[in-house]
């Protein structure tokens, strides 16, 4: 099981690269935040742009254009949504402004001499530990950890975009190559030039089954699952396991996954309990510390039973990390082994759920009536 990598979401840069037009359009379908500060689109029948995850009349995509900032969906004419309000994305992920425009500070600044802690705490009228507790709230790492993480992402994006090894170093503001071997299964899970090959000798494995919530996709490595998705059909299914895995050599393998598929159908139909040790469904995801306490305390609600997230803040000892137990919940790439969907937000109201609300709602009826018999 891999379990401290430091490989999480962090904040997007607002002029990373766009994704290609189909996965765009299939998040815009799916209201995916996840897509949120990863590209904006605009429809020209109402003539405004907007987040991915907009909860507007979803549009007709022969109107839709995809953008790679607000700037860039202004400059082809169109105005925000006043509904999602696209220029406060970092808002939609629940980041206060204080930590958002420190995340934009040191996203902004020379990769070679970063601010200083304090430095970027002034700018944001905090001082530098009133700084780094808001971090663990609401990211659930501290500034250091998250710059750390946001390095990574620029040297896996300057691979996966064809730099050179030693260009990607560099320009991601490693000082040394041996800084970056040391890491490298850290950073990328592999060497750095295999991944630069495209994830050659990164082997994943998946197949696709029907059940009564739709259909089911599991992905396995050699070590264990790497992915349990839900969804209403194969082709959008492989398409976030490709989203998600960008440089692995997938392949679908319906034989080889038997057994662990059966495992994952287990869970889904409340034959066994969740466990994150389990021996028949071995988990071989990448996730931090903080992500990983919030993985197990879900295994540990009860089946048909629903925490908050402030609860499960609680829980684990962080009483002031509800947003980030949130962000936890969300990347959460196993569903069913890790039950997500019994986390909920303060009101009780059954909020966002990657795989659909109507699904997670549907899931829990099940369970209810499944311990009351």
């Amino acid at each position: 099981m891999t379990q401290h990598p430091l490989s999480f979401p962090a904040v997007a840069n607002a002029t990373s690269t766009l994704p290609d037009p189909d996965t765009c359009w299939h998040a815009v379908q799916r209201r995916d935040r996840a897509y949120n500060g990863r590209f904006w689109f605009s429809v020209k029948t109402t003539g405004v742009f907007c987040l991915p995850s907009c909860a507007a009349r979803p549009p007709l995509r022969k109107n839709v254009a995809f953008h790679a900032s607000p700037e860039a969906a202004e400059a082809a004419g169109f105005r925000a949504c006043m509904r999602c309000k696209p220029r406060d994305w970092q808002a939609d992920l629940g980041l206060s402004r204080p930590v958002a425009r420190a995340c934009a500070l040191f996203d902004a600044a020379d990769t070679d001499s970063p601010p200083s802690l304090s430095e970027v705490a002034r700018k944001v009228g905090l001082s530098s530990g009133a700084l780094s507790k808001r971090f663990l709230a609401e990211l659930g790492v501290n500034p250091r950890d998250w710059l750390v993480a946001r390095k990574r992402q620029r040297f896996r994006r300057a691979l996966r975009d064809g730099s050179s090894v030693a260009a990607a170093i560099y320009g991601a503001g490693y000082g040394s190559p041996s800084r970056v071997y040391e890491s490298s299964d850290k950073a990328l899970g592999m060497t750095p030039a295999t991944y630069a090959k495209g994830g050659a000798g990164a082997h994943i494995d998946y197949t696709t089954v029907d059940s009564d919530y739709g259909r089911v996709l599991v992905a396995a490595t050699q070590k264990g699952i790497a992915a349990v998705f839900l969804g209403d059909n194969d082709r959008a299914l492989e398409k976030d396991l490709k989203q998600d895995f960008p440089a692995a050599d997938i392949e679908r393998n319906d034989d080889a996954l038997g057994p662990r598929v059966k495992g994952v159908l287990s869970r889904l139909y409340g034959r066994k309990p969740s466990a994150l040790d389990a021996p028949d469904v071995p988990l071989d995801i990448v996730g931090t510390a903080f992500q990983w306490k919030v993985w197990k305390a879900l295994t540990e609600i009860p089946a048909g039973e629903t925490r908050t997230y402030g609860e499960i803040a609680r829980r684990i000892g962080e009483p002031k990390s509800a947003r980030a137990v949130g962000r936890a919940c969300a990347t959460n790439q196993a569903a069913v082994v890790i039950p997500c969907h019994r986390a909920v937000g303060s009101s009780g109201k059954l909020t966002g759920y990657r795989w659909g609300v109507a699904r997670k709602e549907r899931l829990l009826a099940e369970e209810r009536r499944r311990s009351s018999t």
